[in-house]
């Protein structure tokens, strides 16, 4: 150690009062490296809107946030309910609750803008069903796909674009990340060339 080097471990020292000059390394903080529990998050989404909507489906949160996270990952209603051990009509019933609307869920067999502006004004079923020439259960089935694109929107799809973000992090710090990196690998080695003589 030479003496300007000496001298400025003196100052250091006189500073400090500790002769440790290196941070102790800690592991990063990235989004992909915190651990970050998808599954609570989403059941705190789910208790804030059962707070503030009416749920009609009677569903716990437990089974509303297998819902989610099922819809998520592509599941259909059969394979929900299938995994809930109840029937699709339910599953519906939960995913409306949710906002959690399919576009198939749109094709009315009538002019869904119709139904919508009858449900804005409050008109009864069975008045919604003879204006559309259709039966009250279709018309009911219909008028719950209206109400929850009309509480989504109403919140700017606010629950939705969250529950789709936090499943999307956490495919990322799954299977996703492994698999890009799987395809960065075969990449990396299709461009090796091989030049073996047998």
């Amino acid at each position: 150690m030479d003496e300007k080097t000496e001298e400025l471990r003196d100052i250091f020292l006189d500073a400090t009062g500790d002769d440790t000059v290196t941070e102790r390394q800690e592991e990063g903080h990235g989004s992909l490296a915190r651990e970050t529990d998808a599954t609570e998050q989403v059941a705190d989404l789910v208790a804030r809107m059962s707070e503030r909507y009416e749920f009609d489906s009677g569903r716990s949160d437990d089974d509303l946030v297998r819902v989610v996270t099922l819809y998520f990952e592509g599941a259909d209603d059969a394979a929900i309910a299938d995994d809930l051990g109840t029937d699709e009509g339910a599953v519906f019933d939960a995913r409306m609750d949710l906002h959690l609307v399919r576009d198939g869920d749109r094709e009315a067999p009538f002019d869904l803008s119709q139904l919508r502006s009858m449900h804005v004004d409050g008109v009864a079923t069975d008045e919604r069903a003879a204006r559309l020439d259709a039966d009250e259960a279709t018309v009911e089935h219909y008028s719950r796909v209206v109400a929850a694109d009309l509480e989504s929107t109403r919140a700017n799809d606010r629950f939705r674009d969250e529950f789709a973000d936090l499943l999307a992090e956490q495919d990322l710090k799954g299977g996703h990340t492994e698999d890009a990196r799987e395809d960065g690998l075969r990449e990396a080695a299709e461009d090796i060339e091989t030049n073996v003589s047998f």
